[in-house]
């Protein structure tokens, strides 16, 4: 390989990996300094976790759990998941914010990758909603779940996948808005929805049931099956859910598409 390439090379990747740094850099420090945020993205799922939870849960039974598994205990997988939604959500509404200042349109002028905006904004949003996440697992002992080292390595490897998909997915639907307030009316009758059909509230066991087959055409109902699997380890309480090689694969190609659709969005339509 000649010297030309070479530094032809490292041009190339330094023009997409400063740019994808300083835009993750800059979404965890805007992020941040937004108090009002942080406290909407983490108070707002334990809400509905502990809300949902104590209100349903004497009169609930999960199918296909052991009868020693609390309601509450059954909703935290999906909580967390809530959680990981709502901070990708946040974050992304960062993308109409930087449109309204003319900071997009300074990025988009600049002589960088579409892939490199998108990807720089994608990981500072998986990033903040695995800081989240992280926060909502210290309280898995408290509802009978067991916590070991390499159950939580393999819960935030997840977290990062799932985070990922969610937040490349709020990418698009941010992207070409012009309002907050539009932004939030898809949120409420697209995202949330998604949420609601994954299994996190319910386990959809009758196949003769539409929601059976909207429940497993929802690509977020594997990261939340992902999710499960990895805090549960192989224990019983996960029954009748698809295995996690298949439910992170499914959560991982998501991810990807997201990514790949937002990266030519990106490219073709100016702000």
């Amino acid at each position: 390989m000649t010297t030309a390439a070479v530094s032809a090379g490292g041009k190339r990747s330094g023009l997409f990996l400063l740019p994808t740094l300083t835009l993750w850099q800059r979404e965890i420090v805007r992020f941040y300094r937004q108090r009002n945020r942080i406290i909407g993205a983490l108070l707002s799922p334990l809400v509905f976790w502990f809300v949902i939870g104590s209100g349903i849960g004497p009169s609930f039974r999960v199918g296909s759990a052991p009868n020693g598994m609390s309601y509450l205990e059954y909703f935290y997988p999906g909580t967390l998941i809530l959680i990981m939604l709502f901070t990708a959500i946040f974050s992304t509404i960062s993308i109409i914010e930087d449109r309204r200042e003319g900071f997009l349109q300074s990025v988009l002028v600049a002589p960088i990758s579409s892939g490199a905006i998108v990807c720089g904004k994608i990981l500072g949003g998986t990033t903040l909603a695995m800081f989240q996440g992280i926060i909502f697992l210290l309280l898995a002992p408290f509802v009978g779940i067991h916590i070991t080292p390499d159950r939580i390595l393999v819960c935030l490897g997840t977290l990062f996948i799932v985070g990922f998909g969610l937040t490349g997915l709020g990418f698009l639907v941010a992207w070409p808005m012009e309002s907050t307030q539009g932004f939030h009316a898809i949120m409420n009758v697209f995202l949330i929805p998604l949420w609601l059909m994954s299994g996190a509230l319910f386990p959809a066991t009758n196949p003769h049931s539409w929601i059976f087959w909207a429940v497993h055409l929802n690509p977020v109902t594997y990261g939340v099956a992902a999710v499960r699997r990895a805090l549960y380890a192989g224990d019983p309480g996960v029954l009748n859910l698809p295995g996690f090689a298949f439910s992170l694969g499914v959560s991982l190609g998501f991810g990807l598409v997201m990514y790949a659709i937002a990266s030519v969005l990106v490219q073709k339509k100016p702000s």
